[in-house]
């Protein structure tokens, strides 16, 4: 984790009002309320959004979910994001990826052991990463099995979570506890 308290508190679903009240008992209809809504309800407007973008990402993208998680993994790890790497390994193993996988997610692409395939999925999360920019190469080799919607989700995803990436880490949105950030 870059800052060890949060810049930004998260809400008490209890003692919260108003549109962020509303927003976090939705949020506890569904589950534990995790630190980054409590953290986003801060800004009700933003995180409603936002949130509809994320959940199009996540649940509504056109991408094996295995696969996208290979993305989410890998620009959490670019990031450098405890908050995100540590969510989305438990949530890509949900997603098919074994734990051996979801750590050499951290090697990158040139690691032993991915399919072309996968190894263009990583590829492509650099390159967005470093230039804002998939190469004609990775593209080419994300079209052998890709169609134009899965493509375009493969930008999206990355961009989402390097989005995502940067508010955690400079929000300073905490893990919850028992959750591993970028080591196990």
């Amino acid at each position: 984790m870059r800052l060890s308290q949060p810049r930004v508190q998260p809400l008490d679903p209890e003692t919260a009002d108003g549109l962020a009240k509303e927003q976090l008992q939705r949020a506890a209809e569904r589950g534990p309320v995790l630190n980054i809504t409590r953290t986003l309800a801060n800004y009700p407007e933003l995180s409603r959004a936002w949130g509809q973008f994320a959940r199009h990402v996540l649940a509504g993208s056109t991408l094996p979910p295995r696969e996208r998680e290979l993305i989410i993994l890998r620009m959490g790890w670019n990031c450098q994001s405890g908050y995100e790497f540590g969510q989305h390994r438990r949530i890509g193993q949900e997603a098919g990826l074994t734990l051996e996988e979801v750590e050499r997610v951290k090697q990158g692409p040139a690691a032993e052991g991915w399919s072309d395939h996968e190894r263009a999925l990583l590829t492509a999360a650099d390159e967005l990463h470093q230039d804002a920019f998939v190469s004609d190469q990775t593209w080419a080799a994300l079209a052998e099995q890709y169609n134009t919607q899965q493509l375009m989700d493969v930008v999206f995803a990355a961009g989402q979570y390097n989005l995502v990436s940067m508010a955690l880490n400079t929000l300073g949105v905490q893990l919850e506890p028992g959750t591993p950030g970028l080591e196990p």
